[in-house]
């Protein structure tokens, strides 16, 4: 996937809409991401579904035995059922981690899209000097640089289910990933918002200041 980044950037276009293919290659691998989890989360599923009509199965049997046969039946077969229970309570687990590295992709495609949004607006504002879009052009080629190497590191996370790791291992992964997702989404955001006040901030006359805050869907 890096080298796949890496040809995109080195690929010759014109400046001003480099970026905008590389964003989209961020997007791709973001929905293979998403795919495999979603893959991953159905097959989890599944599997809970088939170990919770077991559970079914045999909470119907125990409800035809008499009292006193309880007891000495559930010793018999606790064993045997053991392991569909461990087995419940692990997948479980697992679906909810599936779900939150589902959610810290999309959230990992709202930065791009975002982005895209914003960047197109940029291109249209004429508050802004050629120099300072150059600017803007590599504080959120940074950006996206950091989207790619988080969305390599969820792919690493979905990777992780197949590999011998602790919980607490796949865990701290999960942790890691959300917050460089939140603190790149942040940055964005900000970024974004300083444009946006800056090119108000240089409205002369009323007649700039409506054109800016239409532009920009300011209130």
């Amino acid at each position: 996937m890096i080298l796949v980044f890496f040809a995109a950037m080195l690929t010759p276009v014109p400046e001003t809409q480099a970026a905008i293919p590389w964003a989209q290659i961020i997007k791709e691998a973001i929905k293979k991401v998403v795919k495999a989890v979603d893959l991953l989360i159905q097959r989890r599923q599944n599997k809970v579904i088939k170990l919770q009509n077991a559970q079914k199965a045999l909470e119907n049997v125990m409800s035809k035995l008499k009292l006193e046969e309880i007891a000495d039946w559930i010793k018999k077969q606790r064993d045997l059922y053991k392991e569909y229970y461990d087995e419940l309570k692990k997948v479980k687990a697992v679906v909810s981690y599936y779900f939150k590295i589902k959610q810290l992709a999309e959230k990992n495609l709202q930065v791009v899209e975002a982005y895209q949004r914003m960047w197109a607006l940029l291109q249209k504002d004429p508050g802004f000097t050629a120099d300072e879009r150059k600017y803007m052009k590599k504080v959120y080629d940074s950006i996206l640089d950091e989207t790619a190497k988080n969305v390599e590191l969820l792919s690493s996370v979905v990777k992780s289910f197949t590999l011998q790791m602790t919980d607490a291992e796949r865990l701290a992964m999960i942790d890691k990933a959300a917050a460089r997702v939140d603190n790149n989404y942040s940055d964005l955001l900000s970024f974004n918002r300083e444009n946006k006040m800056l090119s108000l901030s240089r409205a002369k006359t009323q007649q700039d200041i409506d054109a800016v805050k239409a532009l920009y869907g300011l209130p």
